[in-house]
């Protein structure tokens, strides 16, 4: 019997239409502007996603990227809750459903899944390739301004991604305040720019604030030890380019790296990784040096040699965001 296709597999068929009829020009320029938006200051009155064209060219540039993104950051939060799967999923700002299709693959089987969105485009283009999956073929797309006003039923898990940088300070707040009051786990998702690593923290500290406990990535739910303005916590998750992605974008390489920041809060039982590499292992002759955030609160780096044994071989196959020491070693 053959295997079913994994959710990542699925996605990029669903995509290969998208195009169809849309002049290469135009679908460059939409990804262009829609890049110098996501990774800048954006007015929040309307909008970025206006029509198809804006809509098809962000789902084909940008979906496999946000999904690997939220994959990543929910496969961190699943380690730290082994037992625990969500039976309901909202996901607020979700455009065209990119972390829906996440916490499928993190999360098999059905579950009552909503996509809140304010660009009918986006939400009608995410539930014509949501076909596809047959884990979201029940979800709802509901149109929904995201901000002040917003209203979440109780849920198990919300999912914010890439989101933030498009409300003003107000509607961020007001976001993360409602995501608090209605979910027991709250996972949010930004560029991981300075900017997007400083809209995270906010939103950490408020769900903190609202009893919230961290799960991932951070060992310990005490004030990130990174001094503003001197770094920035973000981490890296590797998107295959398909020729669909190449048409919009150009470049001749088979992949490129999304740089992320997230974090992921709840209130049931976790137990965050013992410590978390925050930057590429340095492999050298003989040793692994490895940058990691502490539960002391602390960033150290921790050099492992040839005489830890089995657990050099650990740090030589360590990447960048894996909890440390490995799970199976003490």
């Amino acid at each position: 019997m053959t295997a079913p296709a994994r959710p990542s597999e699925t996605l990029r068929t669903a995509l290969g239409t998208l195009l169809e009829g849309l002049p290469p020009k135009q679908a460059a320029q939409a990804v262009d502007r829609l890049i110098a938006n996501y990774r800048g200051t954006t007015p929040t009155d309307t909008p970025i996603l206006r029509d198809r064209a804006d809509v098809a060219a962000y789902a084909a540039y940008r979906m496999p990227a946000t999904f690997e993104a939220v994959h990543a950051a929910l496969e961190a939060f699943a380690e730290a809750t082994p037992d625990w799967t969500p039976a309901s999923h909202s996901d607020v700002g979700g455009g065209t459903g990119a972390a829906t299709w996440a916490v499928t693959a993190t999360w098999p089987g059905d579950r009552a899944v909503t996509v809140l969105d304010w660009s009918d485009p986006a939400l009608a283009l995410g539930r014509e390739i949501a076909t596809a999956n047959p884990a979201l073929r029940d979800a709802h797309w509901q149109r929904t301004r995201i901000g002040k006003d917003l209203t979440l039923p109780a849920t198990d898990l919300v999912t914010v991604s890439y989101v933030l940088n498009e409300l003003t300070p107000a509607d961020r707040t007001a976001l993360v305040d409602t995501a608090a009051a209605s979910a027991q786990t709250v996972v949010i998702v930004e560029a991981g720019t300075p900017a997007g690593y400083a809209r995270v923290i906010e939103a950490r500290d408020r769900l903190i604030a609202a009893g919230f406990r961290v799960a991932a990535p951070c060992p310990h739910s005490a004030a990130c030890p990174i001094v503003p303005g001197e770094d920035w916590c973000h981490f890296s998750a590797r998107v295959s380019r398909s020729s669909l992605h190449r048409q919009v974008k150009g470049g001749s390489l088979a992949y490129e790296d999304e740089k992320f920041s997230y974090v992921a809060a709840t209130r049931l039982p976790a137990t965050p990784a013992s410590a978390r590499v925050i930057r590429r292992p340095q492999i050298r002759k003989g040793q692994v040096l490895l940058d990691l955030c502490e539960p002391d609160e602390h960033l150290t780096r921790r050099t492992v040699t040839k005489r830890h044994g089995d657990l050099y071989k650990a740090a030589r196959d360590a990447a960048w965001g894996d909890p440390w020491p490995p799970s199976d070693r003490p």
